[in-house]
């Protein structure tokens, strides 16, 4: 039966490593774009339409693709000709992971096991909202009945982090809400963010901001900020990527042409990304954070909605980068500067997973044990055959048993259920590598190399929250 308890579990041996070491682990979310704000206020939805279809870019692109009108993915339509548009799409989107989530989605969180489609489309609506009413489904109670034990979220340097602030001090949620900081604005200085950025960096640090040395010192005002509200990872796009090297003097020079709005050369936007990755590098180092890069993304592609509907809302692709030496160059140059933090590293075009998987084996270090990790499979990778490609990739070039697992990368509090497919994928693998006789039936050891890759290698990795000290004892 579809989505029944063994669901993409085919041997033996998978099930066991899923349901007798992997079902019941607690979810570690260390990279997640949902607001803090509705976590603090509790938030409670008005229908499953805005639990499921707002702010989800990777639907709006279904639809899309179904020929759905803009009114009824980020339009004015009601929620219900929304939610409607959108079971007219999923009997097209059979081999997408869009329709594994939302069938595993709807049966987790609305005890729902009928099948998405135009028929059962006001049925499903009906009885989804009349569940949304109630305090389990709350932004707090998705949380807690996903067992969920730590939530990273993303945020921009110069936010003020009020609404960690007031979770912390509520006693009443045990989760750990941290914040990780994404300065991408800080060195993308050519693009019409950045005057309106570097304007608030100067007034929450109260900081005049004269020369590079000086833009530097106004940003560690800032790691140390965010430092202090338990913040121990960051988060990178590096859309472009190349090194490039320039004195302080001269980044100096290019830092006042962008404040001025002035046009900036290819190599001066290269030279000051490098430079400010170095930096970073070294703050991270010193404090004990993770770096995480995200390498290999187009984004924007799309001007007319973009003008329309702006960033995030589905017109992003994979890039075809040919990035290798200067991503060598980078992380060697932070490793000459200071030292290289943990990093994680996530790649969006499978191509280049030998890239990531060699090139990470080069600067691993007595530090940590995978001190440097190949990130989960990312945004359109997040499905079986990308899952796959990533964990048999990793554990061919590095140590499958030290790797950190799956993160959601969603904005979306009812995209959990993403962790119980990873571990299906990764106790399904394992459990074919055992039948073939590619391994030893040894369940100690591969069920504790299961947990691990679940849940504890990345609690002890990122070491960081009220977690870490329970895992201690």
């Amino acid at each position: 039966m579809f989505l029944n308890k063994d669901f993409l579990l085919k041997t033996e041996t998978a099930k066991t490593l899923y349901h007798d070491y992997m079902a019941d682990l607690p979810i570690y979310d260390y990279h997640c774009h949902i607001d803090p704000k509705e976590i603090y206020e509790n938030k409670k939805y008005d229908s499953i339409t805005e639990a499921w279809l707002g702010g989800d870019h990777y639907k709006w692109r279904a639809m899309r693709s179904n020929g759905i009108e803009e009114k009824f993915i980020t339009g004015d339509a009601s929620d219900y000709e929304k939610f409607e548009k959108w079971c007219e799409t999923m009997p097209y989107a059979i081999g997408n992971p869009l329709f594994h989530w939302s069938h595993l989605e709807l049966k987790k969180y609305f005890n729902d096991e009928r099948i998405l489609k135009p028929e059962n489309a006001k049925a499903i609506f009906d009885d989804a909202n009349a569940l949304l009413e109630g305090e389990e489904l709350s932004v707090r109670g998705i949380i807690k009945q996903s067992n969920v034990k730590l939530i990273c979220t993303t945020d921009d340097p110069v936010d003020s982090l009020e609404y960690h602030e007031k979770i912390k001090a509520d006693e009443a949620f045990d989760v750990d809400v941290l914040p990780a900081f994404r300065p991408d604005k800080s060195f993308l200085i050519a693009k019409e963010t950045f005057k309106p950025w570097f304007s608030k960096l100067q007034a929450v640090t109260d900081f005049d901001i004269q020369t590079f040395e000086d833009y530097l010192k106004a940003l560690e005002i800032r790691i140390d900020f965010f430092h202090d509200h338990g913040c121990r990872l960051s988060d990178h796009a590096l859309d472009q990527l190349a090194y490039v090297s320039m004195s302080n003097a001269e980044l100096s020079v290019v830092l006042q042409k962008a404040i001025n709005g002035d046009a900036l050369s290819v190599e001066e936007e290269n030279a000051f990304i490098t430079a400010m990755m170095i930096f970073y590098g070294e703050m991270y180092e010193k404090r004990g954070w993770v770096m995480q890069l995200h390498i290999g993304t187009m984004r924007n592609m799309n001007s007319k909605m973009m003008a329309s509907l702006g960033a995030d809302t589905g017109f992003d692709a994979v890039a075809d980068m040919q990035f290798a030496d200067e991503l060598a160059k980078l992380l060697d140059g932070i490793l000459n500067h200071s030292n290289l933090p943990k990093t994680v590293i996530y790649n969006l075009n499978p191509k280049d997973n030998y890239v990531l998987g060699t090139l990470m084996g080069c600067f691993q270090g007595p530090e940590y044990a995978g001190k440097i990790q190949f990130g989960s499979a990312w945004w359109f990778n997040d499905h079986i055959p990308g899952m796959e490609k990533q964990l048999t990739d990793l554990a061919s070039l590095g140590l499958l048993g030290r790797f950190i697992g799956m993160t959601t990368d969603s904005r979306s509090f009812l995209s959990y259920t993403r962790h119980d497919y990873f571990r299906r994928i990764v106790a399904n693998l394992i459990g074919t590598w055992v039948e073939e006789d590619l391994l030893p039936h040894d369940m100690d050891m591969l069920g504790q190399m299961a947990q691990n890759i679940a849940y504890y290698n990345a609690v002890k990795y990122f070491n960081m929250g009220s977690v870490d000290r329970q895992l201690e004892k």
